[in-house]
């Protein structure tokens, strides 16, 4: 009884006892009176003291208190979640005893009645997992390990149990906190599990099954059959080498991590260590040692209690990049990924960055030609983005534009990337010959009828020296620098045979036909008197040519030069890519106004680290506007930032902008989304 109810029926039982002292003798009255306040004090005072220790007390919580307290979770706070709570008081288990008594307490929540299905796989679910992480923490001995796994996998089926074997669907759970919670317990189950198995498995390759790709593993008293069949993995390999959680991965250097919400394990599929290796300078392109894979696992059964009671689990692995949804249990399901890890996986491996420089003055592990690196798996329906760094730079001059660029949905779904590295300190002729040569083999190989959408309008984007590479290899030379080279080097009869086979390859040349954009960014079209100052010619001294490519100089420079004749003076100074960017340069200056394929529409991205200048007379601090500027560019955009100006927001999102405009005007019917 509450103490508003407590106290009327205090007063009447007050007042009936007053009335009663009317019919006692005299004497009495006086005694009796004061036994009765004395009694009624007493009683009040009960009554007060056990009013404040019943009922229910209200108070306020904060925000950040009250999100806790729906969404905390063993995964999110460490603490079991407010729902394995309610189910525990259900059954008369507390959390204490649940924990030193996991066994016990599993298997009385698995057999209660109390607690219906989705309360019941929610909350095993959850408790499952945090047995698994208490294992995992001191898992040491083989037997330890299963346990372990043992749990990983239990958290995992009663999680897929709860998603697709309860009477509500997903959809019908859709905005419910709890269906989040287990989504991400199974995610992350799946990825434990199978990153554990792999590493027990690591130079002992598992059992493969019929099929490329297939894989059957066993741990404890579980049988786990699965297939990476889907994903294209480098150099041939039918199952990767380790599989790294996408989640464990954090980079410096990158603006954002892209990933895409779902169901799945996101991993990244290690096939190789090393990004940047010897064996495989005789090919002209690698694929991604590190394709980004999502795992889902799940239980055969077509009943619930089948589905508990198996002991055998499928995993498929999947590429996010060409799946965005799955088929499971009978409904369409979108498909986790994350974009960026493999992508910041491969940079953060390549040692590009000191790669770039030592390579410059023949040092390090030389690069004596160019190589593509396809930045995901190849598939043949997306359009190539070729992009080409500057001087003694490398593929990580394009950190944060290629990642953007996977981070648009439209884009991602129509592009894939394809780098270049190429010995930035080689002659520009022989880099435009040798680039040319490289994308043509990477092309005849990976689609040799040249019929994939791959092939057809691919779009080039071109930094600095590269932007200078990129227009030689959309231009026709004509007859321009052969007549030049003639006019120099005055030569006749079988010399002149020789040179022709030999030189010309170099100075004669067509646009490259599957190209039909290109994106020029801060490119010295015309040269830079930078490249003439006392600064850039002592480190035009210090650059190495490969030996292959100073080979080749010399070869040609003795089919030019006539012993004794006017020209023996001939390459008075080193001939290497910086002597190529001064506005001065003989090469340059011929090129400059070669014309570009009427098929390429053309874009230029420029830089002005120069704001007090009129924009004629700016520059980005290396390359002049003049320089830069193409007057047939279909459109042009200054950012006031200086020579790197690739990595400025503003030049991404005009990137972005002009790609989506390619899809537009060259597919209208595939395009995915608006122009930004």
């Amino acid at each position: 009884m509450a103490p508003v109810l407590r106290v009327p029926v205090a007063a009447s039982f007050f007042a009936f006892e007053f009335l009663s002292l009317n019919r006692q003798p005299a004497p009495l009255r006086g005694q009796l009176y004061g036994s009765i306040l004395r009694r009624g004090a007493f009683l009040v005072l009960l009554l007060l003291m056990l009013g404040g220790c019943a009922g229910v007390k209200v108070s306020a919580l904060e925000t950040r208190d009250y999100i806790s307290l729906r969404r905390g979770d063993v995964l999110s706070t460490g603490q079991l979640s407010s729902s394995v709570g309610t189910a525990l008081q259900v059954v008369g288990i507390g959390q204490d005893e649940c924990k030193a008594a996991a066994a016990v307490c599993l298997r009385t929540l698995g057999e209660s009645k109390a607690l219906g299905d989705e309360q019941r796989l929610s909350v095993l679910a959850e408790l499952w997992l945090q047995e698994a992480l208490r294992l995992d923490r001191s898992a040491q001995t083989d037997a330890q390990t299963d346990a372990m796994l043992d749990a990983y996998l239990e958290s995992a089926r009663h999680a897929y149990a709860y998603l697709f074997m309860t009477e509500r669907t997903v959809g019908q759970r859709a905005l419910d906190d709890r269906q989040t919670q287990v989504r991400d317990y199974y995610n992350f189950s799946v990825q434990k599990a199978l990153t554990g198995l792999f590493a027990r498995y690591q130079g002992n390759p598992p059992q493969a099954g019929e099929g490329q790709g297939n894989f059957v593993l066993h741990s404890g008293r579980w049988q786990i059959q699965g297939t990476v069949g889907d994903v294209r993995l480098a150099g041939g390999r039918d199952l990767p080498e380790a599989l790294i959680p996408a989640a464990s991965l954090s980079f410096k250097g990158l603006r954002n991590q892209y990933r895409r919400d779902g169901l799945g394990a996101e991993l990244v599929a290690m096939t190789d260590r090393r990004v940047v290796r010897k064996d495989s300078a005789e090919l002209a392109w690698s694929e991604t040692p590190f394709p980004a894979v999502t795992a889902v696992a799940s239980f055969p059964g077509a009943t619930l209690d089948e589905v508990l009671s198996t002991q055998r689990v499928h995993i498929v692995g999947y590429d996010p990049f060409r799946q965005d949804s799955i088929t499971m249990a009978g409904r369409e399901i979108p498909l986790a990924a994350s974009f960026t890890s493999g992508y910041g996986l491969w940079l953060a491996r390549s040692g590009f960055a000191s790669q770039s420089l030592l390579t410059l003055v023949g040092k390090g592990e030389v690069l004596e030609k160019p190589h593509v690196y396809l930045m995901q798996p190849y598939d043949p329906n997306r359009r190539i983005i070729i992009m080409l760094h500057g001087l003694a730079s490398s593929p990580e001059a394009w950190i944060n534009v290629a990642n953007e660029v996977l981070g648009d949905e439209a884009l991602r779904q129509n592009y894939q990337i394809w780098q270049v590295y190429y010995p930035t300190n080689a002659p520009l002729a022989f880099n435009n010959k040798a680039i040319r040569t490289a994308l043509e083999q990477t092309l005849e190989h990976f689609d040799p009828s040249g019929t994939a959408q791959a092939s057809r309008d691919m779009v080039v984007i071109g930094h600095s020296m590269g932007g200078v590479l990129s227009r030689l290899m959309l231009s026709s030379s004509g007859d321009r620098l052969w007549d030049a080279l003639l006019e120099r080097y005055p030569l006749q009869g079988r010399r002149l045979e020789r040179v022709q086979k030999e030189v010309g390859p170099y100075v004669r040349f067509e646009p490259l036909p599957d190209v039909s954009r290109a994106i020029f960014v801060a490119a010295p079209h015309r040269g830079t008197p930078f490249a003439e100052n006392r600064i850039s010619r002592w480190a035009a001294g210090l650059v190495k040519l490969p030996a292959s490519v100073l080979g080749r100089i010399t070869d040609v420079a003795q089919l030019l030069i006539v012993p004794g004749s006017a020209n023996a003076e001939v390459l008075t100074r080193p001939l290497n890519s910086i002597d190529n960017l001064s506005s001065n340069d003989p090469f340059v200056r011929l090129s400059a106004d070669l014309p570009i394929s009427p098929a390429v529409r053309y874009h230029s991205i420029i830089g002005n680290y120069t704001p007090a200048l009129s924009l004629l007379d700016s520059s980005d601090g290396v390359v002049p506007y003049s320089s830069a500027h193409l007057a047939a560019a279909e459109s042009e955009i200054v950012i006031p930032f200086g020579h790197s100006v690739q990595e400025t927001p503003e030049a991404i999102m005009e990137i972005r902008r002009i790609l989506h405009v390619h899809l537009q005007e060259s597919d209208g019917d595939r395009f995915a989304g608006p122009v930004p």
